[in-house]
């Protein structure tokens, strides 16, 4: 995409964005300079990214297509006070070693949409660790407290008596200071971070730097269709889920969230994403067969083209035909755990966490034993091996002798 004119650029990066503030001045700014330094920060709140990260990440992989420079910030200074964005309540601090198992992979899974060559890797506990008790104070006069209970979240808070930690206004100042440092021209975050990124650029024109560019994209709701995606709701898609797991949650997807996945996670063209949805409308398309094509799609994009097809031709074979897959993985149960009761086993196979976990699967009817659905939670078998156990539609394992 190299090559494109500012106002070119302009409309392909807007695509998508529900805030660009201010388009003009990011069309001066392309017009002055060939490459802008576009910032994208991510606290580690768990060990994976998952497809609302996506949203983001793949615009800031759209200007690295267009010849700028990307810099993906990694909170780990950050993440000890937590984001307080949309927060009914304060979060608690997080420990530095936590923090540290949480984002050791953080930039191997970004590499599965940037161009990890021509993009940068910052961890902001590389500057906001060095700052001192005065510089604290000095960053800090900087902002009034009327400036900061004008975020809905602090003032429904405020009105309501819930406690605000002064440590809660320190982060959008944290936040406002990575771009300080790292002098970016362009910020990108979801809706939910506007107020951040604008004190980001606020903070800038306090040291007479070019005041930021602040993008902000959709919030993508997880897979139970209400709130948005989290790794603690368990509503995610992870980058790294297997291309059977990838595919099976896509297709478990409320139809009403077919327009927001196909725009905002498909990674097709919005010509072809029209096409889809006009096919839909019209019902010409099915829901079924519109979630069948995007979770394709999506497979496709983590995992290539043949994964993404094998993976629709496993969901037709094993969903639709009610067929067992060619493939299933064997799993060796632990000692004591052959012939134990099915939840033991499931909890052994990592399908639950719980036994009570394991008992809610059962009672709900998700659990099968050779195909046969499992209906006591006391079920034993003299031997488990040789089954094959299924948890939903898509998890199998046939358990096999211990070496």
């Amino acid at each position: 995409m190299r090559g494109r004119s500012p106002a070119e650029q302009v409309s392909i990066l807007s695509e998508r964005c529900v805030d660009v503030i201010a388009a003009g001045e990011l069309e001066r700014r392309l017009a002055q300079r060939p490459a802008l330094r576009v910032k994208l920060g991510i606290d580690p709140s768990g060990p994976l990214l998952h497809l609302g990260h996506a949203v983001v990440l793949r615009k800031l992989r759209e200007f690295q297509d267009l010849g700028h420079q990307a810099i993906l910030v990694v909170g780990d200074f950050t993440a000890r006070i937590g984001d307080p964005t949309g927060r009914p309540d304060s979060r608690k601090p997080r420990e530095p070693a936590q923090i540290a198992s949480d984002m050791a992979s953080y930039a191997a899974q970004a590499a599965l949409i940037l161009d990890m060559d021509r993009a940068q890797v910052r961890y902001n506990g590389e500057w906001l660790g060095k700052l001192d008790f005065a510089d604290v104070i000095r960053l800090s006069a900087k902002v009034t407290v009327a400036r900061m209970l004008e975020r809905d979240d602090f003032t429904k808070r405020h009105l309501a008596g819930v406690p605000i930690g002064l440590h809660e206004f320190m982060y959008p100042l944290a936040q406002a200071y990575d771009s300080l440092f790292l002098e970016s021209d362009v910020e990108l975050g979801g809706t939910e971070q506007l107020f951040n990124l604008l004190m980001g650029r606020r903070l800038q024109e306090e040291h007479a730097q070019a005041p930021q560019i602040c993008m902000t994209l959709p919030i993508l709701e997880g897979t139970d269709g209400i709130q948005r995606m989290g790794k603690s709701l368990d509503n995610y898609v992870a980058l790294r889920d297997d291309a059977p797991s990838m595919f099976g949650k896509i297709m478990s997807l409320p139809d009403h969230l077919l327009e927001r996945y196909w725009r905002l996670a498909s990674g097709v063209t919005a010509a072809r994403c029209d096409s889809v949805l006009a096919d839909l409308a019209a019902q010409r398309l099915s829901p079924r067969d519109a979630k069948l094509a995007l979770a394709q799609e999506i497979v496709s994009l983590y995992h290539g083209r043949d994964a993404g097809a094998a993976a629709a031709e496993n969901f037709r074979k094993t969903v639709v035909r009610k067929e067992m897959p060619e493939t299933i993985p064997e799993f060796s149960l632990g000692s004591g755990v052959d012939g134990a009761a099915i939840t033991k086993v499931i909890v052994e196979l990592g399908w639950a966490k719980s036994a009570r976990e394991a008992q809610r699967l059962v009672q709900q009817g998700a659990v099968k034993i050779d195909g046969a659905r499992c209906e006591d939670i006391r079920r034993t078998e003299a031997s488990w091996i040789g089954k094959v156990i299924q948890k939903g539609n898509h998890q199998y394992a046939r358990i096999g002798r211990r070496p």
